[in-house]
């Protein structure tokens, strides 16, 4: 992996090979690209090249910094003008418009109150890890209409809202008598029709990547099945909480080690994606600028991270070393500095053509937005007069960068549609 270009990694896209992860001894060679720390090294590498002004594809424009950074702090100072920011979570959408659903549903199937606490925190895994694969862009046109409170919500709330319901429908479960669960059997079973009733979709409501999203779903129950020793026999994606805490010390996780958990248990489940000697890279795409060709992104994954914080800590453990996540390079981040100028497309067709995931300019776009959050949060913090043990990361994106960037995107373009266009199809973005 220490030449440079594409021609260094053996990989393939061979999808069966995917599947013979447990086969493959450890250490091995894709190890390094599956930790956050690669996501932060591999991204460094490739912005570089706009930074030093040698990118064929952006200009990174500095004195942009400053202007980026005030419009978050403005953002936050409204949205939390006391600076309680939580960290940034799947969890926030379940409130949207002001309703507590989690909470309601818990009450009203008996899972409050501290007797209860290791079996909610179970259920909210089971809750937690399907909405967060199925968060990937919805599109301008789908919006989700909420019955119970009149609500129509789009984009990552409606999103948010309609998994929920999935969920307490007991669609997931495998057990009638225990409708909130997402088991290995129930999870294989669901179809595109599924996810089209469950959030809506159809003629004139159309949801991007519906397809895309049922197949991982289902290919979500394949992977827990061949893996009980993360998610027990029969497969329950709850029973992971277990798993941590088992594997905690004194009742405390590293986040970096919750992530290379999730990468490991997950890896065989992304579709269509590079595989190294076996092992699927999962959210991991090709720059000639990246020792080794490679550079990790692993978004919804370090999302899902961020999302397990408040199911683990009601199940009695402490999350440590959030900091080692990245920012997430996605749409709303990515756009808000292109939408400020602190990256500039050299070529203006950057946002108006199709994009596609893997090629090189959005890759680089990506670890430019990964590199900028890291830039941008001293000066968030010391404009707000706090410090990074106190307003990590986590919570500038929350507060914050990816508020901002909704935003400015609304008031650049009609629907807040993003600065660019990327094919998606329900999996990455």
């Amino acid at each position: 992996m220490s030449c440079r270009g594409p021609r260094a990694a053996p990989w393939t896209n061979d999808p069966l090979q995917a599947l013979r992860v447990n086969d493959t001894p450890a250490p091995h060679t894709a190890a390094a690209l599956l930790t956050a720390g690669a996501v932060r090294t591999h991204c460094a590498e490739v912005a570089r090249e706009a930074i030093e002004g040698r990118s064929t594809f952006f200009r990174w424009q500095e004195e942009k910094l400053p202007v980026v950074a005030a419009y978050v702090v403005e953002v936050i100072r409204e949205r939390y003008p006391d600076l309680r920011v939580p960290i940034h979570s799947r969890w926030r959408h379940f409130e949207a418009g002001g309703v507590d659903r989690w909470a309601q549903l818990v009450a009203a199937r008996g899972l409050g109150g501290d007797a209860a606490r290791l079996e909610r925190a179970r259920a909210a895994v089971d809750l937690v890890i399907p909405s967060v694969l199925l968060d990937a862009g919805a599109g301008a046109e789908w919006k989700f209409h909420e019955a119970a409170t009149g609500q129509e919500l789009g984009r990552s709330e409606g999103l948010g809202v309609a998994s929920l319901g999935l969920f307490a429908s007991g669609l997931l479960s495998a057990d009638p008598a225990h409708p909130l669960r997402a088991d290995a059997a129930a999870l294989a079973r669901i179809r595109p029709a599924d996810i089209a009733a469950a959030f809506q979709a159809g003629p004139g409501n159309a949801l991007v990547g519906l397809e895309g999203r049922a197949a991982l779903l289902a290919k979500l129950g394949g992977v827990m099945d061949a893996q009980p020793q993360w998610f027990g026999k029969p497969g329950r994606l709850g029973n992971l909480v277990d798993a941590w805490r088992a594997q905690a010390v004194d009742g405390r996780i590293p986040a970096a080690d919750i992530l290379a958990s999730l990468l490991q248990a997950l890896g065989a489940m992304w579709p269509g994606r590079m595989v190294l000697e076996g092992v699927p890279l999962g959210d991991c795409w090709p720059h000639p600028a990246a020792l080794g060709g490679l550079v990790p992104f692993h978004k919804l994954t370090q999302w899902l991270t961020y999302s397990l914080v408040e199911p683990l800590t009601d199940a009695g453990l402490t999350v440590t070393g959030l900091e080692a996540l990245t920012g997430l390079p996605e749409y709303r981040n990515g756009g808000l500095l292109l939408d400020l100028g602190l990256i500039e497309a050299r070529d203006s067709t950057f946002h108006t053509r199709a994009l596609q995931v893997g090629e090189a300019a959005v890759v680089e776009w990506r670890a430019l937005t990964v590199i900028g959050l890291d830039r941008l949060a001293p000066l968030v913090r010391t404009a707000l007069g706090t410090d990074e043990a106190s307003f990590p990361l986590a919570r500038m994106l929350e507060g914050g960068t990816w508020a901002a960037g909704r935003r400015i995107a609304a008031e650049r373009r009609a629907g807040g549609a993003p600065p660019v266009n990327v094919a998606s199809d329900g999996t990455v973005f």
